[in-house]
């Protein structure tokens, strides 16, 4: 009797001793860092659109995570999420994993989550990566951009109705729907143009060029991602300026100065030669009109 208690004693234990060996990995999950949980969701959504790009048609060419010149930025680079170059359009996508309601519209260069969480305008962002990609391909092809953001569901929208139209050229997509939207937009420029606005010598000619224009190098991209997380720290690759002439190495003070006056026309001199430059300047001014 006494070693039948014992055994049912041991089993009813045994549910407890489980329970206390799965705690162990909950408690690792909660003492995870709210980076680390962002960045996951981040690879889930940025899986999520892989899958649907991979599944456009045969004709359209897209990349992924693409880094580019742009001087015009703190780090000195542009980090584009995904393009995609299709027979009837270039749509430039930046994702957004934000949590809650979003409120924003055109006339807003900063937007809002929940009221609260300020961001700048997604739109207003991409145009930056916009202007980026034109100084790349050719200028003929400048007016087929299509600039699209693309959330998670974990978001509502309360922005400007006119994002969520087809005929616009700025869409905002939940990322389930990207694909989606992409195959719509298509459709309607398709039936307004009799031909493909790009032929497959454009789409070939544009994708060849940002493949090459595309940094790979793992020391300038993590330069660019410290650059946005410390914006005090300048990390953007410093440029050599000379003399036009001579070809001798200026300070940045004798190049602003060159670059703001005017009748050096756009040229950098060393000292010496501005000299040189504004003496003739001056004796072409004097001399009679042949």
């Amino acid at each position: 009797m006494l070693l039948f208690i014992n055994l049912f004693r041991k089993k009813h234990k045994e549910p407890q001793n489980k329970k206390t060996s799965k705690s162990t990995p909950n408690e690792t999950k909660t003492t995870r860092t709210h980076e680390e949980v962002a960045a996951r969701k981040g690879e889930l959504g940025e899986y999520k659109i892989d899958i649907q790009l991979e599944q456009l048609p045969k004709d359209c060419r897209y990349i992924s995570d693409m880094l580019i010149a742009n001087s015009k930025t703190k780090s000195g680079y542009s980090q584009i999420d995904h393009l995609v170059i299709t027979p009837y359009g270039i749509y430039v996508i930046e994702t957004k994993n934000f949590q809650g309601t979003i409120y924003g519209g055109k006339d807003k260069k900063t937007w809002l989550v929940n009221g609260k969480f300020k961001f700048m305008s997604p739109f207003v962002q991409n145009y930056g990566h916009i202007r980026a990609l034109e100084s790349i391909i050719p200028q003929k092809y400048h007016n087929y951009f299509i600039s699209m953001v693309s959330f998670t569901k974990r978001s509502t929208f309360k922005v400007d109705t006119e994002y969520r139209e087809i005929s616009s050229n700025e869409l905002i997509v939940y990322d389930v729907e990207l694909s989606e939207f992409i195959h719509r937009k298509n459709s309607v420029l398709r039936l307004t143009n009799k031909e493909s606005l790009l032929t497959e010598l454009d789409i070939s000619t544009i994708y060849e060029a940002l493949l090459k224009a595309n940094i790979t190098n793992k020391d300038t991209r993590k330069n660019h991602v410290e650059a946005l997380k410390n914006p005090k720290t300048d990390v953007s690759p410093k440029k050599d300026y000379s003399c036009v002439v001579c070809n001798k190495p200026v300070s940045e003070k004798v190049k602003t100065f060159c670059l703001s006056n005017k009748k050096f026309n756009g040229k950098i001199y060393c000292y010496d030669h501005q000299k040189s430059v504004s003496k003739a300047i001056y004796n072409l001014a004097k001399s009679p009109e042949s």
